[in-house]
Protein backbone atom coordinates (compact mmCIF):
# COMPACT_ATOMS: atom_id res chain seq x y z
CA UNK A 1 0.00 0.00 0.00
CA UNK A 2 1.02 3.62 -0.51
CA UNK A 3 0.72 5.55 2.76
CA UNK A 4 1.31 8.86 0.99
CA UNK A 5 -1.78 8.10 -1.13
CA UNK A 6 -3.96 7.21 1.86
CA UNK A 7 -2.56 9.95 4.12
CA UNK A 8 -1.24 12.71 1.82
CA UNK A 9 1.04 15.35 3.32
CA UNK A 10 -0.99 18.17 1.75
CA UNK A 11 -3.20 18.64 -1.31
CA UNK A 12 -3.12 21.49 -3.81
CA UNK A 13 -6.93 21.58 -3.58
CA UNK A 14 -6.65 22.87 -0.01
CA UNK A 15 -4.77 25.99 -1.13
CA UNK A 16 -7.25 28.79 -1.88
CA UNK A 17 -4.72 31.54 -2.67
CA UNK A 18 -0.94 31.85 -2.86
CA UNK A 19 0.71 35.02 -4.20
CA UNK A 20 4.13 34.53 -2.65
CA UNK A 21 3.38 37.00 0.15
CA UNK A 22 0.44 35.24 1.79
CA UNK A 23 -1.12 31.80 1.45
CA UNK A 24 -4.72 31.02 2.34
CA UNK A 25 -5.73 27.41 2.93
CA UNK A 26 -9.07 25.69 3.44
CA UNK A 27 -8.22 23.33 6.30
CA UNK A 28 -10.16 20.05 6.30
CA UNK A 29 -11.81 18.86 9.48
CA UNK A 30 -9.60 16.45 11.40
CA UNK A 31 -6.32 18.27 10.72
CA UNK A 32 -4.90 20.04 13.81
CA UNK A 33 -3.76 23.64 13.63
CA UNK A 34 -1.17 22.87 16.28
CA UNK A 35 0.74 19.62 16.59
CA UNK A 36 -0.63 17.08 19.04
CA UNK A 37 2.85 16.48 20.47
CA UNK A 38 6.04 18.54 20.96
CA UNK A 39 8.11 18.83 17.81
CA UNK A 40 5.52 16.97 15.76
CA UNK A 41 4.82 17.40 12.07
CA UNK A 42 1.14 16.42 11.90
CA UNK A 43 -0.35 19.93 11.98
CA UNK A 44 -1.42 22.16 9.10
CA UNK A 45 1.62 24.45 9.44
CA UNK A 46 4.19 21.67 9.26
CA UNK A 47 2.41 19.80 6.48
CA UNK A 48 1.87 22.94 4.40
CA UNK A 49 5.51 23.87 4.93
CA UNK A 50 6.65 20.53 3.56
CA UNK A 51 4.26 20.88 0.61
CA UNK A 52 5.70 24.30 -0.18
CA UNK A 53 9.27 23.07 -0.01
CA UNK A 54 10.14 24.27 3.48
CA UNK A 55 8.80 27.78 3.02
CA UNK A 56 8.61 30.29 5.88
CA UNK A 57 5.10 30.53 7.36
CA UNK A 58 3.96 33.24 9.78
CA UNK A 59 1.12 31.92 11.96
CA UNK A 60 -1.55 34.17 13.50
CA UNK A 61 -4.70 32.06 13.88
CA UNK A 62 -5.83 28.56 14.73
CA UNK A 63 -8.90 26.41 14.28
CA UNK A 64 -9.96 23.48 16.42
CA UNK A 65 -9.00 20.12 14.95
CA UNK A 66 -12.52 19.24 13.80
CA UNK A 67 -13.38 22.77 12.64
CA UNK A 68 -12.92 23.22 8.90
CA UNK A 69 -12.24 26.38 6.96
CA UNK A 70 -9.93 29.24 6.15
CA UNK A 71 -6.53 30.04 7.62
CA UNK A 72 -4.12 32.69 6.35
CA UNK A 73 -0.34 32.56 6.72
CA UNK A 74 2.42 34.98 5.81
CA UNK A 75 4.85 33.51 3.29
CA UNK A 76 7.49 36.18 3.75
CA UNK A 77 8.75 37.93 6.86
CA UNK A 78 8.02 41.26 5.17
CA UNK A 79 4.34 40.28 5.07
CA UNK A 80 4.27 38.84 8.56
CA UNK A 81 4.37 42.12 10.49
CA UNK A 82 1.41 43.54 8.55
CA UNK A 83 -0.72 40.46 9.21
CA UNK A 84 0.29 40.37 12.87
CA UNK A 85 -0.76 43.99 13.40
CA UNK A 86 -4.20 43.33 11.91
CA UNK A 87 -4.84 40.22 14.00
CA UNK A 88 -3.61 41.92 17.16
CA UNK A 89 -5.70 45.00 16.38
CA UNK A 90 -8.77 42.85 15.69
CA UNK A 91 -9.30 44.36 12.26
CA UNK A 92 -9.39 40.97 10.52
CA UNK A 93 -13.00 40.02 9.74
CA UNK A 94 -13.68 36.36 10.52
CA UNK A 95 -16.96 34.73 9.55
CA UNK A 96 -18.07 31.24 10.59
CA UNK A 97 -21.06 29.05 9.90
CA UNK A 98 -22.37 26.71 12.60
CA UNK A 99 -25.24 24.25 12.84
CA UNK A 100 -27.01 24.18 16.20
CA UNK A 101 -30.07 22.94 18.03
CA UNK A 102 -32.10 25.00 20.47
CA UNK A 103 -31.73 28.46 18.92
CA UNK A 104 -34.92 30.44 19.80
CA UNK A 105 -37.41 30.57 16.94
CA UNK A 106 -38.16 34.26 17.41
CA UNK A 107 -34.52 35.34 17.52
CA UNK A 108 -33.13 36.14 14.07
CA UNK A 109 -30.04 37.97 15.33
CA UNK A 110 -28.16 38.18 18.62
CA UNK A 111 -24.94 39.56 20.02
CA UNK A 112 -23.31 37.23 22.52
CA UNK A 113 -21.00 38.92 25.00
CA UNK A 114 -19.54 36.99 27.92
CA UNK A 115 -16.37 36.40 29.90
CA UNK A 116 -14.62 33.06 29.39
CA UNK A 117 -12.15 31.15 31.56
CA UNK A 118 -10.99 27.53 31.75
CA UNK A 119 -12.43 25.19 34.38
CA UNK A 120 -10.38 22.67 36.37
CA UNK A 121 -10.50 20.22 33.44
CA UNK A 122 -9.29 22.78 30.92
CA UNK A 123 -12.65 23.29 29.18
CA UNK A 124 -13.69 26.90 28.68
CA UNK A 125 -16.72 28.20 30.58
CA UNK A 126 -18.75 31.40 30.82
CA UNK A 127 -17.83 33.15 34.08
CA UNK A 128 -18.27 36.51 35.79
CA UNK A 129 -16.14 39.22 34.18
CA UNK A 130 -14.25 39.79 37.44
CA UNK A 131 -13.11 36.18 37.59
CA UNK A 132 -9.29 35.98 37.62
CA UNK A 133 -8.01 35.10 34.16
CA UNK A 134 -11.36 35.75 32.48
CA UNK A 135 -11.37 37.27 28.98
CA UNK A 136 -14.32 38.94 27.30
CA UNK A 137 -15.60 37.32 24.08
CA UNK A 138 -18.01 38.88 21.59
CA UNK A 139 -19.82 36.95 18.86
CA UNK A 140 -22.59 38.25 16.59
CA UNK A 141 -24.99 35.56 15.35
CA UNK A 142 -27.49 35.61 12.48
CA UNK A 143 -29.85 32.83 11.40
CA UNK A 144 -29.22 31.69 7.83
CA UNK A 145 -31.82 28.91 7.69
CA UNK A 146 -33.89 26.60 9.88
CA UNK A 147 -35.40 23.15 9.85
CA UNK A 148 -37.46 22.47 12.98
CA UNK A 149 -35.17 22.59 16.02
CA UNK A 150 -32.11 22.69 13.77
CA UNK A 151 -30.66 26.00 12.66
CA UNK A 152 -27.70 27.23 10.62
CA UNK A 153 -26.07 30.38 11.98
CA UNK A 154 -23.62 32.85 10.53
CA UNK A 155 -21.17 33.97 13.23
CA UNK A 156 -18.91 37.00 13.22
CA UNK A 157 -16.22 36.83 15.87
CA UNK A 158 -15.11 40.22 17.16
CA UNK A 159 -12.62 38.52 19.49
CA UNK A 160 -10.53 35.38 19.15
CA UNK A 161 -10.88 33.43 22.40
CA UNK A 162 -10.35 29.69 22.76
CA UNK A 163 -13.54 27.78 21.84
CA UNK A 164 -15.34 31.14 21.81
CA UNK A 165 -18.29 30.31 19.57
CA UNK A 166 -18.64 26.81 20.96
CA UNK A 167 -18.83 27.96 24.59
CA UNK A 168 -21.07 30.95 24.01
CA UNK A 169 -23.60 29.04 21.91
CA UNK A 170 -23.71 26.18 24.41
CA UNK A 171 -24.23 28.70 27.24
CA UNK A 172 -27.07 30.25 25.22
CA UNK A 173 -28.76 26.84 25.01
CA UNK A 174 -27.85 26.25 21.38
CA UNK A 175 -24.72 24.04 21.33
CA UNK A 176 -23.05 23.34 18.02
CA UNK A 177 -23.99 19.94 16.60
CA UNK A 178 -21.28 17.33 16.98
CA UNK A 179 -19.60 19.16 19.88
CA UNK A 180 -18.53 16.37 22.23
CA UNK A 181 -17.02 18.78 24.75
CA UNK A 182 -19.94 21.20 25.10
CA UNK A 183 -22.97 18.97 24.60
CA UNK A 184 -23.94 19.24 20.95
CA UNK A 185 -26.49 17.06 19.18
CA UNK A 186 -25.28 13.97 17.30
CA UNK A 187 -23.62 14.88 14.00
CA UNK A 188 -20.90 13.46 11.75
CA UNK A 189 -18.40 15.98 13.19
CA UNK A 190 -18.22 19.37 14.89
CA UNK A 191 -20.38 21.40 12.50
CA UNK A 192 -18.37 24.61 12.63
CA UNK A 193 -16.77 26.07 9.50
CA UNK A 194 -14.58 29.17 9.04
CA UNK A 195 -16.34 30.33 5.90
CA UNK A 196 -14.73 33.72 5.16
CA UNK A 197 -11.82 35.95 6.14
CA UNK A 198 -11.15 39.55 5.11
CA UNK A 199 -8.20 41.87 5.76
CA UNK A 200 -5.81 44.29 4.08
CA UNK A 201 -3.08 42.63 2.08
CA UNK A 202 0.08 43.17 4.14
CA UNK A 203 2.13 44.19 1.07
CA UNK A 204 -0.30 45.84 -1.39
CA UNK A 205 -2.65 47.26 1.30
CA UNK A 206 -5.64 46.25 -0.86
CA UNK A 207 -8.69 44.94 0.97
CA UNK A 208 -8.98 41.21 0.21
CA UNK A 209 -11.65 38.70 1.11
CA UNK A 210 -11.58 34.92 0.74
CA UNK A 211 -14.52 32.55 1.04
CA UNK A 212 -14.84 28.80 1.43
CA UNK A 213 -17.77 26.72 0.17
CA UNK A 214 -20.01 25.29 2.85
CA UNK A 215 -19.09 21.64 3.56
CA UNK A 216 -21.92 19.32 2.43
CA UNK A 217 -22.24 17.70 5.85
CA UNK A 218 -23.59 20.96 7.32
CA UNK A 219 -26.39 21.22 4.76
CA UNK A 220 -27.18 17.50 4.98
CA UNK A 221 -27.46 17.67 8.78
CA UNK A 222 -29.66 20.77 8.62
CA UNK A 223 -32.09 19.13 6.21
CA UNK A 224 -32.03 15.54 7.48
CA UNK A 225 -30.40 15.51 10.91
CA UNK A 226 -27.89 12.87 11.89
CA UNK A 227 -27.96 10.06 9.32
CA UNK A 228 -26.95 7.38 11.88
CA UNK A 229 -27.00 3.98 10.11
CA UNK A 230 -28.37 5.63 6.98
CA UNK A 231 -24.81 6.78 6.22
CA UNK A 232 -24.12 3.40 4.60
CA UNK A 233 -26.82 3.98 1.99
CA UNK A 234 -25.50 7.43 1.05
CA UNK A 235 -22.19 7.00 -0.77
CA UNK A 236 -21.22 10.68 -0.52
CA UNK A 237 -21.92 10.80 3.23
CA UNK A 238 -19.97 7.58 3.80
CA UNK A 239 -17.00 8.89 1.81
CA UNK A 240 -17.00 12.11 3.87
CA UNK A 241 -17.06 10.16 7.14
CA UNK A 242 -14.25 7.89 5.98
CA UNK A 243 -12.12 10.82 4.80
CA UNK A 244 -12.56 12.50 8.18
CA UNK A 245 -11.57 9.30 9.99
CA UNK A 246 -8.46 9.05 7.81
CA UNK A 247 -7.50 12.66 8.46
CA UNK A 248 -7.95 12.22 12.21
CA UNK A 249 -5.46 9.31 12.10
CA UNK A 250 -2.83 11.04 9.97
CA UNK A 251 -0.38 10.98 12.90
CA UNK A 252 -0.59 7.18 13.01
CA UNK A 253 -0.85 6.56 9.29
CA UNK A 254 2.21 8.68 8.59
CA UNK A 255 4.22 7.95 11.74
CA UNK A 256 7.05 7.22 9.29
CA UNK A 257 7.00 10.93 8.42
CA UNK A 258 7.07 12.16 12.03
CA UNK A 259 10.78 11.69 12.53
CA UNK A 260 10.92 14.13 15.45
CA UNK A 261 8.33 12.30 17.52
CA UNK A 262 10.31 10.29 20.05
CA UNK A 263 9.63 8.12 23.08
CA UNK A 264 12.02 7.15 25.83
CA UNK A 265 13.07 3.53 26.00
CA UNK A 266 12.33 3.43 29.73
CA UNK A 267 15.71 1.87 30.47
CA UNK A 268 17.96 4.90 30.29
CA UNK A 269 18.90 3.89 26.76
CA UNK A 270 17.95 7.10 25.00
CA UNK A 271 15.10 7.58 22.54
CA UNK A 272 13.69 5.94 19.44
CA UNK A 273 11.20 6.92 16.71
CA UNK A 274 7.63 6.29 17.79
CA UNK A 275 6.66 4.31 14.71
CA UNK A 276 3.17 2.82 15.00
CA UNK A 277 1.73 0.55 12.31
CA UNK A 278 -1.40 -0.75 14.10
CA UNK A 279 -4.26 1.48 15.23
CA UNK A 280 -8.00 2.03 14.95
CA UNK A 281 -9.10 3.79 11.79
CA UNK A 282 -12.87 3.89 12.43
CA UNK A 283 -14.40 3.72 15.89
CA UNK A 284 -18.12 3.12 15.55
CA UNK A 285 -20.34 6.10 16.43
CA UNK A 286 -17.29 8.09 17.55
CA UNK A 287 -16.55 8.43 13.83
CA UNK A 288 -20.21 8.69 12.78
CA UNK A 289 -20.08 5.15 11.34
CA UNK A 290 -22.28 3.12 13.70
CA UNK A 291 -21.82 -0.62 14.08
CA UNK A 292 -18.47 -0.50 12.31
CA UNK A 293 -14.88 -0.59 13.53
CA UNK A 294 -11.89 -0.71 11.21
CA UNK A 295 -8.37 -1.43 12.40
CA UNK A 296 -5.11 -0.99 10.52
CA UNK A 297 -2.47 -3.71 10.89
CA UNK A 298 0.48 -2.55 8.85
CA UNK A 299 -0.68 -2.99 5.22
CA UNK A 300 -3.98 -4.72 6.03
CA UNK A 301 -7.38 -3.65 7.29
CA UNK A 302 -9.61 -5.58 9.67
CA UNK A 303 -13.27 -4.56 9.32
CA UNK A 304 -15.46 -5.43 12.31
CA UNK A 305 -19.24 -5.42 11.83
CA UNK A 306 -21.33 -5.26 15.01
CA UNK A 307 -24.63 -7.10 15.05
CA UNK A 308 -27.38 -7.60 17.61
CA UNK A 309 -26.97 -11.37 17.52
CA UNK A 310 -27.83 -13.02 14.22
CA UNK A 311 -24.89 -12.27 11.86
CA UNK A 312 -27.26 -12.71 8.92
CA UNK A 313 -29.74 -10.07 10.08
CA UNK A 314 -29.99 -6.38 10.84
CA UNK A 315 -27.85 -3.69 9.23
CA UNK A 316 -25.09 -6.01 8.03
CA UNK A 317 -27.42 -8.80 6.99
CA UNK A 318 -27.94 -6.91 3.73
CA UNK A 319 -25.38 -8.52 1.43
CA UNK A 320 -25.45 -5.59 -1.02
CA UNK A 321 -24.70 -3.07 1.74
CA UNK A 322 -21.91 -5.23 3.11
CA UNK A 323 -20.29 -5.68 -0.30
CA UNK A 324 -20.58 -1.98 -1.05
CA UNK A 325 -18.74 -1.22 2.20
CA UNK A 326 -15.93 -3.65 1.43
CA UNK A 327 -15.55 -2.32 -2.10
CA UNK A 328 -15.17 1.25 -0.85
CA UNK A 329 -12.61 0.17 1.73
CA UNK A 330 -10.73 -1.78 -0.92
CA UNK A 331 -10.38 1.44 -2.94
CA UNK A 332 -8.06 2.81 -0.23
CA UNK A 333 -5.34 0.53 -1.58
CA UNK A 334 -4.45 -1.64 1.41
CA UNK A 335 -2.99 -5.05 0.58
CA UNK A 336 -6.01 -6.90 1.95
CA UNK A 337 -9.12 -6.71 4.12
CA UNK A 338 -10.14 -9.21 6.80
CA UNK A 339 -13.67 -9.41 8.14
CA UNK A 340 -14.94 -10.01 11.69
CA UNK A 341 -18.66 -10.10 12.54
CA UNK A 342 -19.17 -9.41 16.24
CA UNK A 343 -22.15 -9.33 18.57
CA UNK A 344 -22.69 -5.79 19.86
CA UNK A 345 -22.99 -7.00 23.44
CA UNK A 346 -19.81 -8.41 24.96
CA UNK A 347 -21.73 -10.99 27.00
CA UNK A 348 -23.00 -12.71 23.85
CA UNK A 349 -20.68 -15.70 23.57
CA UNK A 350 -19.99 -17.12 20.12
CA UNK A 351 -17.65 -19.60 18.52
CA UNK A 352 -14.79 -17.25 17.60
CA UNK A 353 -13.61 -19.39 14.70
CA UNK A 354 -16.86 -19.77 12.76
CA UNK A 355 -16.06 -19.00 9.13
CA UNK A 356 -19.21 -16.90 8.71
CA UNK A 357 -18.06 -14.68 11.60
CA UNK A 358 -14.32 -14.57 10.98
CA UNK A 359 -13.17 -15.94 7.63
CA UNK A 360 -9.59 -17.18 7.73
CA UNK A 361 -8.87 -15.62 4.35
CA UNK A 362 -9.18 -11.94 3.44
CA UNK A 363 -12.44 -10.90 1.81
CA UNK A 364 -10.53 -8.47 -0.41
CA UNK A 365 -6.92 -8.42 -1.60
CA UNK A 366 -4.10 -10.76 -0.64
CA UNK A 367 -3.48 -12.62 2.60
CA UNK A 368 -1.19 -11.44 5.36
CA UNK A 369 1.37 -13.86 6.81
CA UNK A 370 -0.30 -16.19 9.31
CA UNK A 371 1.60 -14.39 12.08
CA UNK A 372 3.60 -11.18 11.71
CA UNK A 373 4.83 -8.29 13.82
CA UNK A 374 3.29 -4.85 13.86
CA UNK A 375 5.07 -1.96 15.53
CA UNK A 376 3.55 0.05 18.37
CA UNK A 377 5.51 3.08 19.58
CA UNK A 378 8.61 1.31 18.29
CA UNK A 379 7.72 -1.97 20.08
CA UNK A 380 7.20 -5.15 18.00
CA UNK A 381 4.10 -7.23 18.78
CA UNK A 382 2.86 -10.35 16.97
CA UNK A 383 -0.64 -10.56 15.48
CA UNK A 384 -2.74 -13.04 13.50
CA UNK A 385 -5.46 -11.59 11.30
CA UNK A 386 -7.10 -14.79 10.10
CA UNK A 387 -7.23 -16.75 13.36
CA UNK A 388 -10.76 -16.16 14.64
CA UNK A 389 -12.36 -12.99 15.95
CA UNK A 390 -9.30 -11.86 17.90
CA UNK A 391 -5.96 -10.85 16.43
CA UNK A 392 -3.89 -11.35 19.58
CA UNK A 393 -3.63 -7.64 20.38
CA UNK A 394 -6.08 -5.17 21.90
CA UNK A 395 -5.23 -1.92 20.14
CA UNK A 396 -7.06 0.25 22.67
CA UNK A 397 -4.42 -0.67 25.27
CA UNK A 398 -1.60 1.04 23.34
CA UNK A 399 -1.40 3.94 25.80
CA UNK A 400 -1.39 1.58 28.78
CA UNK A 401 1.40 -0.52 27.29
CA UNK A 402 3.41 2.69 26.90
CA UNK A 403 2.74 3.53 30.57
CA UNK A 404 3.86 0.08 31.69
CA UNK A 405 7.04 0.48 29.68
CA UNK A 406 7.71 3.84 31.33
CA UNK A 407 7.02 2.52 34.86
CA UNK A 408 8.73 -0.87 34.69
CA UNK A 409 12.43 -0.11 35.11
CA UNK A 410 13.82 -2.14 38.02
CA UNK A 411 10.33 -3.35 38.99
CA UNK A 412 8.67 -6.68 39.71
CA UNK A 413 5.62 -6.86 37.44
CA UNK A 414 2.57 -9.14 37.43
CA UNK A 415 0.41 -9.27 34.31
CA UNK A 416 -2.96 -10.85 35.12
CA UNK A 417 -5.27 -12.12 32.36
CA UNK A 418 -2.13 -11.78 30.26
CA UNK A 419 -3.49 -13.18 26.98
CA UNK A 420 -0.56 -12.92 24.50
CA UNK A 421 1.57 -10.88 26.93
CA UNK A 422 1.63 -7.49 25.25
CA UNK A 423 1.96 -5.81 28.65
CA UNK A 424 4.75 -8.20 29.55
CA UNK A 425 6.71 -7.31 26.43
CA UNK A 426 6.30 -3.64 27.35
CA UNK A 427 7.48 -4.28 30.92
CA UNK A 428 10.48 -6.27 29.73
CA UNK A 429 11.48 -3.59 27.23
CA UNK A 430 11.08 -1.05 30.00
CA UNK A 431 13.61 -2.87 32.17
CA UNK A 432 11.51 -4.94 34.60
CA UNK A 433 13.69 -7.25 36.68
CA UNK A 434 10.96 -9.91 36.97
CA UNK A 435 7.62 -10.51 35.28
CA UNK A 436 4.90 -13.06 35.96
CA UNK A 437 2.24 -13.49 33.26
CA UNK A 438 -0.90 -15.40 34.25
CA UNK A 439 -3.59 -16.71 31.91
CA UNK A 440 -5.86 -19.75 31.82
CA UNK A 441 -5.01 -20.45 28.17
CA UNK A 442 -1.91 -22.46 27.32
CA UNK A 443 -2.22 -21.39 23.68
CA UNK A 444 -2.33 -17.70 24.63
CA UNK A 445 0.79 -17.99 26.77
CA UNK A 446 2.62 -19.88 24.04
CA UNK A 447 1.91 -16.90 21.82
CA UNK A 448 3.06 -14.70 24.68
CA UNK A 449 6.38 -16.50 24.86
CA UNK A 450 6.77 -16.04 21.11
CA UNK A 451 6.04 -12.32 21.60
CA UNK A 452 8.80 -12.05 24.18
CA UNK A 453 11.22 -13.94 21.94
CA UNK A 454 10.35 -11.79 18.94
CA UNK A 455 11.06 -8.65 20.96
CA UNK A 456 14.40 -10.16 22.06
CA UNK A 457 13.66 -9.72 25.78
CA UNK A 458 13.57 -13.32 27.04
CA UNK A 459 17.10 -12.86 28.39
CA UNK A 460 16.33 -9.50 30.01
CA UNK A 461 15.42 -10.31 33.60
CA UNK A 462 13.27 -13.22 34.78
CA UNK A 463 10.05 -13.88 32.90
CA UNK A 464 7.64 -16.50 34.22
CA UNK A 465 4.52 -17.62 32.35
CA UNK A 466 1.87 -19.35 34.47
CA UNK A 467 -1.04 -21.30 33.03
CA UNK A 468 -3.65 -20.87 35.74
CA UNK A 469 -7.01 -19.39 36.55
CA UNK A 470 -6.07 -15.81 37.47
CA UNK A 471 -8.54 -15.68 40.37
CA UNK A 472 -7.05 -18.82 41.93
CA UNK A 473 -3.48 -17.68 41.25
CA UNK A 474 -4.08 -14.36 43.02
CA UNK A 475 -5.32 -16.16 46.14
CA UNK A 476 -2.33 -18.50 46.10
CA UNK A 477 0.15 -15.66 45.54
CA UNK A 478 -1.34 -13.61 48.39
CA UNK A 479 -1.08 -16.58 50.77
CA UNK A 480 2.51 -17.18 49.60
CA UNK A 481 3.27 -13.49 50.34
CA UNK A 482 4.41 -12.75 46.79
CA UNK A 483 4.68 -9.01 46.25
CA UNK A 484 4.96 -6.89 43.11
CA UNK A 485 5.77 -3.26 42.40
CA UNK A 486 3.38 -3.07 39.45
CA UNK A 487 0.34 -5.22 38.70
CA UNK A 488 -1.73 -5.01 35.51
CA UNK A 489 -5.37 -6.01 35.98
CA UNK A 490 -7.36 -6.18 32.75
CA UNK A 491 -10.03 -8.88 33.16
CA UNK A 492 -12.68 -9.69 30.57
CA UNK A 493 -16.05 -8.10 31.22
CA UNK A 494 -17.59 -11.58 31.37
CA UNK A 495 -15.95 -14.93 31.96
CA UNK A 496 -16.62 -18.37 33.37
CA UNK A 497 -14.03 -19.90 35.68
CA UNK A 498 -13.82 -22.94 37.94
CA UNK A 499 -15.02 -20.66 40.73
CA UNK A 500 -18.07 -19.58 38.79
CA UNK A 501 -19.08 -16.73 36.53
CA UNK A 502 -17.30 -13.35 36.68
CA UNK A 503 -19.16 -10.21 35.66
CA UNK A 504 -17.18 -6.99 35.94
CA UNK A 505 -20.28 -4.98 36.78
CA UNK A 506 -20.75 -6.83 40.08
CA UNK A 507 -17.49 -8.64 40.78
CA UNK A 508 -14.72 -6.12 40.01
CA UNK A 509 -14.53 -4.85 43.60
CA UNK A 510 -13.66 -8.28 45.02
CA UNK A 511 -11.17 -8.99 42.24
CA UNK A 512 -9.43 -5.62 42.65
CA UNK A 513 -9.34 -5.99 46.44
CA UNK A 514 -7.57 -9.34 46.14
CA UNK A 515 -5.16 -7.93 43.57
CA UNK A 516 -4.27 -4.93 45.75
CA UNK A 517 -2.97 -7.36 48.38
CA UNK A 518 -0.22 -8.32 45.91
CA UNK A 519 1.27 -4.82 45.91
CA UNK A 520 4.49 -4.05 47.72
CA UNK A 521 4.71 -0.75 49.65
CA UNK A 522 4.31 2.16 47.22
CA UNK A 523 3.26 -0.32 44.54
CA UNK A 524 0.99 0.53 41.62
CA UNK A 525 -2.08 -1.17 40.17
CA UNK A 526 -2.96 -0.44 36.55
CA UNK A 527 -6.65 -1.33 36.54
CA UNK A 528 -8.72 -1.54 33.35
CA UNK A 529 -12.24 -2.42 32.30
CA UNK A 530 -14.20 -2.12 29.07
CA UNK A 531 -17.55 -3.02 30.62
CA UNK A 532 -20.00 -0.53 29.14
CA UNK A 533 -22.07 -0.50 32.33
CA UNK A 534 -19.18 0.93 34.35
CA UNK A 535 -18.57 4.62 33.76
CA UNK A 536 -15.38 6.47 34.64
CA UNK A 537 -16.63 7.97 37.90
CA UNK A 538 -18.08 4.66 39.00
CA UNK A 539 -14.82 2.89 38.17
CA UNK A 540 -12.97 5.20 40.55
CA UNK A 541 -15.55 4.42 43.23
CA UNK A 542 -15.10 0.68 42.62
CA UNK A 543 -11.34 0.95 43.08
CA UNK A 544 -11.60 3.02 46.26
CA UNK A 545 -14.08 0.47 47.63
CA UNK A 546 -11.63 -2.31 46.72
CA UNK A 547 -8.82 -0.49 48.54
CA UNK A 548 -10.95 -0.21 51.69
CA UNK A 549 -11.78 -3.91 51.50
CA UNK A 550 -8.09 -4.76 51.10
CA UNK A 551 -7.13 -2.32 53.87
CA UNK A 552 -4.71 -0.55 51.53
CA UNK A 553 -4.36 3.22 51.70
CA UNK A 554 -4.45 4.93 48.32
CA UNK A 555 -1.93 7.75 47.96
CA UNK A 556 -2.92 8.57 44.38
CA UNK A 557 -5.45 7.52 41.76
CA UNK A 558 -5.00 8.81 38.24
CA UNK A 559 -7.44 8.39 35.35
CA UNK A 560 -6.32 8.14 31.74
CA UNK A 561 -8.16 9.22 28.62
CA UNK A 562 -8.85 6.83 25.78
CA UNK A 563 -6.35 6.89 22.89
CA UNK A 564 -7.07 9.54 20.22
CA UNK A 565 -7.97 6.88 17.64
CA UNK A 566 -10.93 5.86 19.85
CA UNK A 567 -13.05 9.03 19.79
CA UNK A 568 -16.11 9.12 22.06
CA UNK A 569 -19.48 10.00 20.48
CA UNK A 570 -21.52 12.99 21.57
CA UNK A 571 -22.99 12.26 25.00
CA UNK A 572 -21.16 8.94 25.25
CA UNK A 573 -18.71 7.40 27.68
CA UNK A 574 -15.42 5.86 26.59
CA UNK A 575 -15.74 2.08 26.39
CA UNK A 576 -12.31 1.58 28.00
CA UNK A 577 -11.61 2.91 31.49
CA UNK A 578 -8.15 2.94 33.07
CA UNK A 579 -6.88 4.08 36.45
CA UNK A 580 -3.41 3.90 37.98
CA UNK A 581 -3.72 3.28 41.72
CA UNK A 582 -0.69 3.93 43.94
CA UNK A 583 -0.79 2.60 47.50
CA UNK A 584 1.15 3.62 50.58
Amino acid sequence: MNRQFVWPTFLDAWIVHDDGDIVVVDKPAGMPSQSTHPGGTDDVVARLGVHLGGAYLGVHQRLDKDTSGLLVFARRREANAGLAAQFEGRSVEKTYVACVTGWPTAKQRASLRSALAPDKNGAMRVVAERTPGAKVAVTDARVLSRRGQRAMLELRLATGRTHQARVQLAHAGAPIAGDVLYGGAPAPRLLLHASAIAFRHPITARHVRFASPLPPELEVWLSRGDLAEGVYDDDAAFDRALRLALERRWTFGRSDAISSRLITSGRGGGEEPATTTAFRLVNDTGDALPRLAIDVYDSWLVAQLYTDGDPGGGLWGDAVRRERLLTRLDALGFDGIYLKVRPKQANVLVDTRRDDLAPACPVRGCAAPFEFAIVEDGMPLLVRLGDGLSTGLFLDQRGNRRRVRELAEGKRVANLFAYTCGFTVAAALGGATRTVSVDASTVALERGKANLANAAVLDRGEHVLVVADAFAWISHAVRARERFDLVILDPPSYSTTKRGRFVADTDYVDLAASTLELLAPHGKLLACTNHRGIGRSRFRHVLYEAARAAKREVSQMKDFAVPPDYPVPVGGEPHAKTALVTVV
